[in-house]
């Protein structure tokens, strides 16, 4: 088995964690995570911990006990701290706002791009520019970010686009600097 997956998850004592159908639930303060367990992983809970353990010794599970230990372990820490993204908008005109459930971006198209936002997701704007997401499953919050970003990603030669705060977009160089 894995080394990830051999190390037993911590339950806080503000979250509720069950397994009901092959499907695990944990709910805290800040919402309710459901995930599926793979075919060939039992999950073992105690008091205040959850280990993961494969069915029947079987080897050929082996390599989903890592995956869903961290899965559970981001569930478990979703409903009590959450997770968030951050986004960078750079573009002259480039700008955001929330509408109602509604992100609305300039981007430099002839229209607005209008990006409903999905149920357990908040994402607020802070000077136009800079879009926080946060919610309470790791997997919504990065494919919501993710989603956002393909709608203008940043191009390599002045970097207009939208790109997440910690990445860094190499740079080409033009046609003019040749001479």
């Amino acid at each position: 088995m894995s080394r990830i997956g051999k190390k037993i998850i911590e339950i806080p004592k503000e979250v509720k964690f069950e397994i009901k159908d092959g499907v695990f639930t944990s709910s805290g303060p800040l919402g309710k995570v459901s995930k599926r367990i793979p075919e060939g992983i039992v999950l073992e809970v105690t008091d205040s911990s959850v280990s993961v353990k494969l069915k029947n010794n079987n080897p050929e599970f082996e390599r989903f006990s890592g995956l869903t230990r961290t899965i559970v372990d981001n569930s478990i820490t979703g409903v009590v701290k959450g997770f968030t993204k951050d986004l960078e908008i750079i573009g002259v005109g480039y700008r955001a706002e929330v509408k109602n459930k509604t992100l609305v971006l300039n981007l430099g198209f002839s229209h607005q791009v209008n990006f409903e936002i999905p149920e357990g997701i908040k994402i607020s704007v802070e000077k136009n520019t800079l879009l926080k997401i946060t919610g309470f499953d790791k997997e919504l919050v990065g494919l919501v970010a993710a989603r956002i970003r393909e709608l203008k990603k940043p191009e390599p030669y002045k970097g207009k686009g939208i790109k997440y705060s910690d990445e860094v977009i190499k740079r080409k160089v033009g046609k003019a600097s040749g001479k």
